[in-house]
């Protein structure tokens, strides 16, 4: 008797059956009855819940990966699915895959489509023909789910899913096809104050995600599902554009909803810089410190003039005896070069910095930058920034799109190895060309995703008019609250309008303004 493994792939909305018993699902019981009538014994069963064979690789499938380590096992003969888009419906990859399952003497039968065979040329390309239709169905269905959702949220409407923290739901009136009643989003009066003290304690006073959590543990506030808050929790809010009043769904944003709104969009853009900056890894240079905890007023963004490497802030503790016989002690903050410290590389410059000297120093140099921009004729600081800018921004679509074009060179030849090597006339290995076809995919897909960016930005010059009076305006208000901010409070100042500071034997400081201001700089009297 054929000893037989069952794959079912169902979605997260389980499929009933003509009896009405929604507990088995609709490709279970078909299967059974199926290995009945021919005498089959089921030994096995494997169930993928909610997973796309469009979109997952097999690789990444672990009931596909353990079928595999069955079949090499030999621990069955026969592979059955409903149909044979459950196995997969990736055109590139699905049509190897169920070839190995036969090439390692495993039958594979549909219960709606019979058995798949290799015996001939035309059973190979029929078997690429299935998955190739299988394919694009689950393209269209993919592409009508989404056109469907993005034109909801390109016309303001509340597309559902995790109602975000600082909203709750409610029923908006309205049915939808199905007669359910459609609920709507609205901010929670208690919640929304919780989202403003978040951004404002990362943007203004430079909080990590962690100690963000911390914070919000210690005052005892709860996520919606009454978990405490972790470091996790505290970046999807932060990269949640629904608190500046916009509902996203992929690359379609909608109109300002001005009753969503909870963060400024200014605010709510320096939050992503800063996020950006800190996920960089150790060895990059970062200009948003990485903490703002310490007493020093740079670490984060100094670095030492000689061999560039980051300058790390610590403390020494002083101690000797006077001689009127009193103890005379006193921490020293220092800034220490990373890789002369600890003897990496041949490095000329000092090993030690005093912080007193470098942070006075920069203090002085700050107060001077602000008074400067206080002077600064708005307008014109404006608009040749602008310009400037859409220079920029012209220049990387131009290489952009070259980017783009070689890339789909690239691909129309890799498709047309596939059909070749499933016949075995090409130099490459199915496997080979699958994995290059995926990466080549994703990587468009990151162009894209980048040309569509940029193409906003150029067009956008309302938007990108109002961002650089929002840098003039924050330059300004810095200028007025200087002075009188908390010492977190000047160290993000400074880490926003200070790019980085190179220190040098001797205490000589290189300072490279952040270009958001650099240009107000140059325009003064």
């Amino acid at each position: 008797m054929k000893r037989v493994h069952c794959l079912y792939r169902v979605s997260t909305k389980r499929q009933v059956n003509n009896s009405g018993d929604n507990d088995i699902p609709m490709q279970h019981t078909a299967c059974h009855e199926f290995a009945n009538r021919n005498g089959w014994t089921i030994t096995r069963e494997f169930y993928e819940k909610g997973i796309s064979g469009h979109k997952v690789s097999a690789d990444d499938r672990d009931s596909v990966k353990d079928l595999r380590k069955a079949a090499e096992k030999g621990e069955f003969d026969i592979l059955l699915v409903y149909m044979f888009d459950r196995i997969g419906r990736k055109e590139d990859e699905t049509p190897i895959v169920v070839k190995w399952f036969a090439s390692n003497g495993i039958e594979v039968w549909s219960v709606t489509e019979g058995e798949q065979r290799f015996d001939t040329h035309t059973d190979n390309l029929l078997n690429f023909i299935r998955y190739w239709q299988a394919d694009g169905e689950s393209q269209k269905t993919s592409m009508r789910v989404k056109e469907s959702m993005d034109q909801m949220t390109a016309r303001g409407e509340y597309t559902g899913g995790v109602t975000p923290f600082g909203y709750t739901t409610v029923p908006s009136g309205r049915v939808n096809k199905q007669g359910k009643e459609v609920m709507e989003l609205v901010i929670d009066s208690s919640e929304a104050p919780i989202v403003k003290m978040i951004f404002e304690k990362t943007v203004r006073d430079g909080y990590g995600s962690y100690r963000v959590a911390v914070l919000l543990n210690e005052k005892g506030i709860k996520t919606h599902n009454g978990s405490v808050f972790r470091s996790n929790s505290v970046n999807r809010i932060l990269k949640n554009k629904t608190y500046c009043g916009y509902y996203v769904s992929g690359d379609i944003t909608s109109p300002h909803i001005p009753r969503l709104q909870i963060i400024d969009e200014n605010t709510f853009t320096l939050a992503q810089e800063i996020l950006e900056q800190r996920s960089a890894k150790n060895d990059e240079k970062t200009q948003i410190a990485r903490t703002t905890k310490g007493k020093t007023l740079m670490s984060g963004n100094i670095y030492c003039g000689h061999c560039g490497s980051i300058m790390h802030a610590t403390s020494c503790l002083d101690i000797y005896t006077r001689k009127d016989g009193s103890r005379y002690e006193k921490r020293r903050q220092q800034y220490i070069c990373s890789k002369k410290g600890r003897n990496k590389n041949a490095c000329e410059g000092q090993s030690v910095y005093a912080a007193t000297k470098i942070d006075g120093a920069m203090l002085t140099i700050v107060r001077n930058y602000l008074k400067m921009i206080e002077v600064t004729p708005k307008s014109v600081a404006l608009e040749k920034r602008y310009q400037t800018k859409i220079a920029d921004l012209k220049i990387q679509e131009r290489e952009t799109l070259q980017e783009k074009k070689i890339l789909e060179e690239s691909l129309t030849s890799l498709t047309a190895e596939i059909s070749k090597s499933l016949n075995g006339d090409s130099t490459f290995t199915p496997d080979v060309l699958s994995n290059a076809i995926n990466n080549a995919k994703k990587e468009m897909q990151k162009i894209e995703e980048k040309l569509a960016q940029l193409n906003y930005e150029i067009n956008n010059s309302q938007g990108s008019m109002k961002k650089l009076d929002h840098f003039y305006d924050q330059y300004t208000k810095w200028a007025s609250e200087f002075n009188d901010e908390t010492p977190e409070g000047r160290k993000m100042i400074i880490c926003q309008l200070i790019h980085e500071v190179k220190v040098s034997k001797g205490y000589e400081l290189e300072i490279i303004v952040d270009m958001n201001y650099e240009q107000f700089l140059a325009f003064a009297p």
